[in-house]
């Protein structure tokens, strides 16, 4: 983990030294009118929208999923995500989902806040999340962002868990 945690680091203070943007073109990917597709990489809990996989002595963990979004307005968009998982020792899937909305500071910095959810199969309680988090868009092209950054969830209820989840995350978002 600490591992990850400082490559997440060093990427982050990588892109901040060394990466100048051009602010017009960095701007026209997060204008009022452009869509957005995104990945992100997740946790190995049930209920997100992000990317994962996890073996350890024959037991996997999986998640696949994607969000999409509109930009309403100059560096506001509004985002919708859907995603599935699966747990092989608990013998659980589900189907999870997120709303919310990502706003970028200067076109550059992204902050989002949204709820996220699941169905899992055969359960009578079921994850549901409020979401904040923060990080850095490095585009690396017209139409393309790599976005390493942090989240934190808060649990909404409290029959399913009454933990909150920390993330660091990398995401990878494609502008239309």
């Amino acid at each position: 983990m600490k591992k990850i945690i400082l490559a997440v680091v060093a990427l982050v203070g990588f892109s901040f030294a060394s990466h100048a943007q051009d602010d017009d073109t960095t701007r026209m990917q997060t204008a009022k009118g452009k869509w957005l597709i995104e990945a992100n990489t997740g946790n190995e809990t049930l209920g997100n929208t992000g990317i994962y996989f996890s073996n350890q002595d024959g037991e996997y963990i999986y998640n696949v999923g994607f969000d999409g979004g509109y930009f309403i307005a100059d560096d506001l968009a509004l985002k919708f995500g859907l995603g599935y998982g699966g747990d092989s020792e608990t013998d659980l899937n589900g189907f999870s989902y997120r709303v919310g909305g990502k706003y970028y500071i200067a076109s550059k910095f992204p902050i989002t806040l949204d709820v996220t959810g699941a169905k899992i199969d055969n359960q009578d309680e079921n994850p549901f999340w409020l979401g904040i988090g923060g990080g850095y868009a490095w585009f690396i092209g017209d139409h393309i962002s790599i976005e390493p950054g942090v989240r934190y969830n808060v649990s909404l209820n409290e029959d399913f868990t009454d933990k909150d989840r920390f993330q660091i995350n990398i995401g990878f978002v494609v502008y239309l």
